[in-house]
């Protein structure tokens, strides 16, 4: 049998050295949480989307506001657009799976939200027809992406580009700044609400 010791240490170190070269983007991720502050101050909503293991994190981001992260209080309104089957599959087949997101976002979006678009390239067709409806729509636009930030960073507000180009890596930082920005939500919104576990 294989020994695959080194192979785990060796991805762990990988993914703590990427995690440490995001520290870097600490600006950037302080502008989104102040975008998504004004966002809920103001009776707004997000709405997350991506493909993929970028999918499940959208809609991790949604349910951590719908729900909670760490603290018992009132429900913020969040909105994953990769969820519901019935207008995924009606829109991919009568309109093309590239508007999956984009028609949705014109549904849903209203002018003061904030869009939240994931992809690891930058450059997935559906989410990049969503900025663009985002835009159209008066919504704050925020990217999650890998390095260079593909063809989405020229049009996010604010593009998270994580400093790797290993999928795995770029999506372990990806569900961290997410939970991040849950955890200023909350301390910020609410912060007298009890924390839910000890």
């Amino acid at each position: 049998m294989n020994d695959f010791k080194k192979t785990i240490a060796d991805q762990l170190k990988e993914a703590a050295a990427t995690m440490t070269a995001a520290a870097k983007l600490a600006p950037e991720l302080d502008a989104v949480a102040q975008a998504l502050l004004r966002c809920y101050r103001n009776g707004g909503r997000l709405l997350s989307f991506g493909n993929g293991g970028s999918s499940c994190d959208a809609q991790n981001f949604a349910d951590e506001l719908v729900g909670r992260y760490r603290r018992n209080r009132p429900p913020l309104s969040a909105l994953a657009l990769t969820v519901n089957q019935g207008d995924l599959t009606s829109i991919a087949n009568d309109f093309g799976y590239e508007e999956v997101f984009a028609r949705q976002l014109r549904a849903h979006g209203r002018a003061g939200d904030v869009a939240v678009a994931i992809s690891t390239s930058g450059n997935s067709k559906n989410v990049l027809k969503a900025i663009e409806a985002a835009r159209e729509l008066g919504l704050t636009v925020v990217g999650l992406t890998g390095r260079t930030g593909g063809k989405m960073k020229a049009l996010c507000d604010h593009c998270v580009c994580v400093p790797s180009d290993s999928t795995a890596r770029i999506q372990e930082v990806h569900i961290t700044v997410i939970q991040i920005w849950c955890g200023i939500l909350e301390d910020e919104l609410f912060p007298d609400a009890p924390l839910a576990h000890g």
